[in-house]
């Protein structure tokens, strides 16, 4: 599986690829595509999908994928010989828009064949041409049809295809895109190591939104707060413990001690009054 680098993170254009991710690893990530010509909606939004840093640097260092550049070969001044197969690739899938359209305007005619011949009979019959009239057969209107179709390539569908339609070359990114001693990294890599569904969790003023499944089905359980030191100053306490209450979540706290590793510090609001 590879992901391809862009903007500083890694994005999936296989659907596939991001199915596996999602189902068999619980890397969400967002889908940032849209199929909508009027403007970009997250309700409606497709591939590509976008991965976090986090998750491409987990990604990576779980061996589940390779990172790579294609900016070098796709930015390259296409030859004469490339541009020549795509312009044939091109009319090749406009032919075949046109066939797919004239096959179906046939059908729809042959469906309502007995209401256009006598239709066409009438005009005949108002024109005086009984003798046209009486010897038209459907395969006459048919062949008309087909004779006087026409295809608007104006109103031709153009692709706009996730993956790239030809093979080029890529170049394999070894860097780390974060740095991976640090704390907020190896909290994240340790939740989804704990088989937790992880996201970004910025909309939430957190550091991470944690899931107890798919977040297609489940909504957040708990924020995550990361902290440097195991001290939490009164006012930043309360205020995303409070945070955690309107939002209908858990507070979870994570920081490291000397020598013990990786501590989660959960912390709920307590109403006396009930």
């Amino acid at each position: 599986m590879y992901l391809t680098l862009l903007n500083g993170t890694g994005f999936v254009f296989n659907v596939d690829d991001y199915m596996e991710l999602r189902s068999k690893y619980r890397i969400m990530g967002a889908p940032v595509g849209t199929a909508n010509t009027k403007g970009w909606s997250p309700n409606q939004s497709t591939l590509p999908v976008e991965l976090t840093k986090y998750e491409t640097q987990l990604v990576l260092d779980e061996n589940i994928a390779m990172l790579v550049d294609k900016s070098q070969d796709l930015r390259a001044k296409p030859t004469a010989e490339k541009l020549e197969e795509f312009k044939a690739d091109f009319e090749s899938r406009l032919l075949g828009q046109k066939e797919t359209l004239k096959d179906e305007k046939l059908r729809e005619t042959e469906r309502y064949m007995e209401k256009i011949l006598t239709g066409k009979r009438k005009k005949l019959l108002k024109q005086g041409k009984h003798e046209m009239a009486e010897a038209l057969t459907a395969e006459d209107v048919l062949k008309e049809m087909s004779e006087n179709f026409k295809f608007d390539r104006q109103n031709a569908l153009v692709e706009v295809p996730c993956e790239h339609l030809k093979d080029h070359s890529a170049q394999i990114v070894s860097r780390a895109l974060v740095d991976t001693n640090s704390l907020k990294y190896r909290i994240f890599k340790d939740l989804w190591k704990r088989g937790k569904f992880v996201t970004s969790g910025d909309a939430f003023g957190a550091d991470f939104l944690v899931y107890p499944g798919d977040p297609l089905i489940y909504h957040a359980s708990h924020i995550i707060i990361v902290h440097e030191k195991p001290v939490i100053k009164p006012l930043e306490l309360v205020a995303k413990v409070r945070l955690s209450v309107i939002v209908n979540k858990s507070c979870v706290f994570a920081y490291e001690k000397e020598n013990e590793g990786i501590h989660y510090q959960t912390v709920a609001w307590c109403n006396p009054s009930k």
